[in-house]
């Protein structure tokens, strides 16, 4: 048990401190994300109405659909600015597309489980369906759209911090440390 410890408390300590803070943007990414969200939901066409229409399917694409896409493209991109300079320190090892790039990718995934999640939560005939007599959309608190997003990022997150952390700050690190070391040729004593 005392070996257990030592592992999860000395010598993971530092994952800890970036779970940590990876939290803490997350939490400042999801107020953002929230905020945006909020802001479509009260100037763009109703939510649940269809956006686009996918044939031969009993399934469309809904305007919460494009709402909730466009609030992450802006949620991503702060809190890609503020992992880069404060969780992962990593503006001084990389140029600012070859970090964004990957963290995009990985926001993709997180996004479209986020957004499968979600539809799994809004969509009526989806036995997971957020109940619309507790959630009525009569004020924001009771507004299931933004219930499912809630759920949806609580769920993502742990996804999303793992793919950035082993794939779009550590290796970017790792690329820069094999480059920056120079191949030093011999001096040659000769004269």
């Amino acid at each position: 048990m005392k070996r257990l410890h030592h592992y999860v408390t000395v010598r993971h300590r530092h994952n800890w401190k970036l779970l940590l803070q990876f939290g803490l943007v997350g939490g400042s990414g999801v107020l953002v994300n929230m905020a945006v969200l909020i802001l479509c939901n009260k100037v763009g066409p109703d939510a649940h109405s269809v956006a686009w229409d996918l044939p031969l399917t009993s399934f469309n694409v809904r305007w919460y659909h494009v709402y909730l896409t466009i609030a992450f493209m802006v949620a991503n991109l702060w809190n890609f600015q503020i992992n880069r300079w404060w969780t992962f320190k990593s503006s001084q090892h990389s140029g600012w597309w070859r970090e964004y790039l990957p963290f995009l990718a990985v926001g993709t995934v997180a996004l479209a489980a986020n957004l499968g999640i979600a539809t799994l939560l809004l969509h009526p005939g989806s036995p997971l369906a957020l109940s619309t007599s507790v959630f009525d959309d009569s004020t924001g608190f009771r507004t299931r759209l933004y219930w499912a997003q809630l759920i949806a990022t609580a769920v993502v997150t742990p996804l999303s911090f793992l793919l950035n952390k082993v794939w779009t700050f550590s290796s970017v690190r790792g690329l820069n440390k094999e480059s920056s070391v120079a191949v030093q040729e011999p001096v040659s004593t000769e004269q």
